[in-house]
């Protein structure tokens, strides 16, 4: 047996890793079970190992520590076969040596899982995917990232926390799931706000007759204020002409030196002309003690 050790009521062992596609065992990549060789039961069996056997994972190498499974007892000596996931997982390379002993684990009442993807969590119903999936694997360590397959697709997760301990069994338990914010998670952008535009800078300009008019016999005059018309005058000139409208102006952007006010001074000019031609003549009115002066003489 290669690199084995005895001791008293366990079992401990080191071996050659390899990944499960060298033997065709693909539905090993399902969960996290190994293949041991056969003397590796044959001394479990004189140690009388309680079942489900479970196992801790070291890499030698690194210290990085993980638990499995086993699924079957038929690989050649001195070798172990694994899912590729897993020894990814351990940081574990084709023919590395790794050791691996029993352990006894107690059964799980909490786990956080933490998805790589935000895929993973739009599915239908995660929580039923979950339990079919980790029903191929015995048991979840804190700090490993496991590999679930489903509808032909890989998700990754990550092993954020398991209660009571730092690795727990799964096998027939109920455990309760709680999920992390997957990792690549992005907060959403805020809208990035229009800053307000700075109000153009007007020059107070001389608007001619913007009296009210009146007529010398009391009746109302028959036009409105100046003013007011020369404004909807400026509002029609100003919007056939070519001067930019404030809308169509870039969020920021101050504009100066606009030909609005300069059309609409010119309206108002022209319009008063034409006033001045439509004002009635003032026709001459009785005026009492307009006559001449005259001295009685006695």
């Amino acid at each position: 047996m290669f690199n084995s050790y005895a001791y008293p009521n366990s079992f401990q062992q080191r071996y050659r890793c390899y990944p499960a596609s060298l033997i065709n065992k693909t539905q090993l990549e399902s969960g996290n079970k190994v293949i041991m060789p056969p003397s590796a039961l044959d001394r479990l069996a004189v140690l009388h190992i309680d079942y489900p056997m479970l196992f801790e994972l070291q890499n030698p190498s690194t210290g990085r520590i993980s638990h499995c499974g086993v699924l079957e007892f038929t690989s050649e000596e001195g070798k172990l076969f694994m899912p590729n996931w897993m020894m990814q997982n351990m940081c574990l390379e084709e023919g590395d040596l790794v050791e691996l002993k029993n352990s006894s684990l107690q059964k799980g009442k909490y786990v956080k899982l933490q998805p790589h993807t935000m895929d993973f969590l739009d599915m239908s119903n995660p929580k039923a995917v979950l339990e079919s999936t980790l029903r191929n694997f015995s048991c979840l360590t804190t700090g490993d990232t496991i590999m679930l397959s489903y509808n032909k697709k890989k998700y990754y997760i990550n092993i954020v926390e398991t209660k009571p301990d730092s690795a727990i069994s799964i096998i027939e338990t109920d455990c309760e799931v709680d999920f992390a914010t997957p990792v690549d998670y992005k907060e959403p952008e805020k809208e990035a706000r229009d800053e307000p535009e700075e109000e153009e800078e007007t020059e107070a300009k001389f608007v001619p007759f913007t009296g009210v008019g009146n007529r010398m016999d009391g009746r109302p005059t028959s036009f409105s204020a100046i003013s007011d018309v020369s404004k909807k005058k400026s509002v029609g000139s100003a919007s056939s002409s070519s001067v930019p409208s404030y809308h169509s102006r870039r969020p920021g952007k101050v504009v100066f030196g606009s030909s609005a006010d300069n059309n609409q001074v010119g309206a108002v000019k022209a319009f008063g002309e034409e006033i001045k031609q439509e004002l009635p003549k003032e026709e001459p009115t009785f005026q009492a003690f307009s006559g001449k002066k005259y001295s009685l003489k006695h």
